[in-house]
């Protein structure tokens, strides 16, 4: 049955209390690296570095779909560097079913971050077929991408970070993209079947067997700071990949970006995204979780979301997180993505499930404010964020700038002005 979202419109059943937002900064203690490229040489330069890197030894350089700030930069030096000490490298998307589980998609979701055979000078063989390379104690068997098999050595990049469906010694990092990444649809759904709260033990053991098999040349870890740049880029010898990454996850807790406000009443979200978040909005920012345990994050009542990143093509996973979303998002839903992420995933089906629809954004934010109790109408404190990765800025409703304007973490960038939507009714406030 077709739906006429228009028919439901909250214009007409009387909601015009809409509050002003103020636009804030959160003032993060911040370590930065201004030059990746020099980072990266700089690791190359490395005696027990450079010395695992032969003459004429081929390298499948192994890049996930999880967005790093200058994740181009760091791959094209990389391959760079390779080529300097005599290498023939080659690019294989480490991204599990992500793009659909396809090669092409899986090459799309590297071009949107300019990481293409043009731009890195190289091939990008992003063939989707994997081989078994043993099983772990609990019987489950583990895979690893035939492409990347092809070559002499592996070489995985990858950010390290807290994970959505787990807690672990090591969570989102080297050893996840090993695992879960380069076993492409297959590895990813085999390892995936005990589910995520089991990860903290299947992936060290998953790639314990991995790194029996294939020679690993070392790993690159970055670490991002509170404002999306990298604050730390590493070259980890294959020997301490397990318990260095256990150390860059803690710095990489310190360094994570939050929302600063404890307790509100409703959340705006810009935008979800596969470049945000494997949840399309991490919920250790958002603290909507789906795994049972885990915790963190604001306490607030209703959560709109607004748009999917043009990154994602259409793989809005991550709505299932929202209360309420408009019409524009659900018709830019790519729902095979998204389905395919979630049956891969097998615990996480939630994140695809379609929330209350709403003509439009206007309608959308509306409806979260009319939704919540106990506040006055025009009271609501609200926090607008365009995604769950860019939290240096916020917007904030009037009352709650009152609770927060003393606050030495905040500094008040703009005055509250009237919501701003456009002859469409979107919302226009978040900046580009």
């Amino acid at each position: 049955m077709d739906i006429n979202f228009t028919d439901f419109s909250l214009g007409d059943m009387g909601y015009e209390y809409f509050p002003k937002l103020a636009r804030v900064r959160q003032n993060f203690d911040i370590v930065q690296i201004d030059d990746l490229a020099a980072a990266v040489k700089e690791q190359f330069a490395r005696e027990k570095i450079a010395s695992q890197v032969k003459e004429g030894m081929t390298v499948a350089v192994l890049v996930g779909s999880r967005g790093i700030h200058g994740l181009s930069t760091i791959v094209r030096t990389t391959i760079d560097e390779l080529k300097r000490l005599g290498a023939k490298p080659f690019i294989v998307p480490a991204m599990g079913s992500h793009g659909g589980a396809t090669p092409e998609g899986q090459k799309d979701l590297l071009a949107s971050y300019n990481v293409t055979e043009e731009s890195m000078g190289v091939e990008i063989h992003a063939g989707m077929e994997a081989e078994v390379m043993g099983r772990t104690d609990y019987g489950v068997n583990v895979y690893f991408s035939k492409e990347a098999l092809k070559a002499d050595a592996v070489l995985p990049i990858n950010k390290i970070k807290l994970h959505t469906d787990f807690r672990g010694k090591t969570e989102s990092g080297i050893i996840k993209l090993m695992t879960i990444g380069a076993g492409k649809q297959a590895g990813a759904e085999s390892l995936h079947y005990y589910g995520g709260d089991m990860f903290a033990t299947l992936l060290p053991d998953a790639y314990n067997i991995i790194v029996e098999k294939v020679n690993v040349l070392f790993g690159i870890g970055v670490v991002e700071n509170a404002n999306e740049h990298l604050a730390i880029v590493e070259a980890i010898p294959t020997e301490n990949i397990y318990q260095r990454e256990s150390e860059l996850l803690e710095i990489a807790k310190k360094y994570m970006a939050r929302i600063l406000v404890e307790e509100f009443d409703a959340l705006i979200v810009g935008a979800c995204g596969k470049n945000f978040s494997g949840y399309g909005m991490d919920p250790n920012i958002t603290g909507r979780f789906t795994i049972a345990g885990l915790t963190g994050g604001p306490k607030y009542q209703r959560l709109a979301l607004l748009s999917v990143s043009e990154e994602s093509h259409g793989n809005a996973q991550g709505i299932g997180l929202a209360d309420i979303i408009p019409e524009s998002l659900l018709k830019e839903c790519q729902f095979q993505h998204m389905y395919m992420n979630g049956i891969t995933s097998k615990m996480t089906l939630e994140l695809s499930k379609v929330p209350i629809v709403a003509k439009d954004d206007r309608d959308a934010i509306a409806l979260m404010l009319r939704t919540c109790v106990r506040v006055e109408k025009g009271k609501e404190r609200v926090v607008a964020i365009p995604n769950t990765l860019k939290l240096q800025e916020l917007l904030v409703s009037e009352s709650l700038l009152e609770e927060i304007k003393d606050d030495p973490r905040f500094t008040i960038l703009e005055e509250p002005k009237p919501m701003e939507f456009d002859e469409n009714g979107k919302f226009t406030m978040f900046r580009k």
